[in-house]
């Protein structure tokens, strides 16, 4: 009689313990991650998004990186008009963020010498690509 008492209350204890668990009982933490966003488009609002999200992700202790592409690389034009874009673009690159930008892309756009960006490769969307853990596109 005994044993099985005991029993009981063993296999009572270890429910509880796995039912604590499965509730949220064991707090879990997010590690920082490494981030690559590649921005394609010229919207105002997706562009800004974009960079909002970001900043988010940079408070959130992650690295970020960003490369425009395409019509991306319009974004030294877009903050020259856009307020709002530029304070995101500026907190950004204030908080270590790098944003790449592609030199074909840019060269066709008769912009030999960005602002905002570096002129960069395939060879560094690439990287940015294979280096980072999230790879999110805008």
């Amino acid at each position: 009689m005994k044993k099985t008492y005991l029993f009981v209350i063993v296999l009572m204890g270890m429910l509880t313990l796995q039912m604590h668990a499965q509730c949220g009982g064991v707090e879990k933490t997010v590690l920082p991650s490494s981030i690559g966003i590649v921005i394609y488009s010229n919207d105002i609002e997706t562009v800004w998004n974009a960079i909002r999200f970001a900043n988010f992700s940079q408070n959130q202790g992650d690295t970020v990186s960003i490369f425009l592409l395409g019509k991306g690389v319009e974004l030294d034009n877009l903050i020259k008009t856009e307020i709002n874009l530029k304070e995101q673009t500026d907190i950004f690159l204030e908080n270590g963020g790098t944003i790449l930008g592609c030199g074909t892309c840019l060269s066709s756009r008769n912009n030999n010498e960005p602002q905002v960006c570096k002129f960069s490769s395939m060879k560094d969307l690439y990287d940015l690509v294979r280096n980072n853990k999230i790879v999110l596109t805008f």
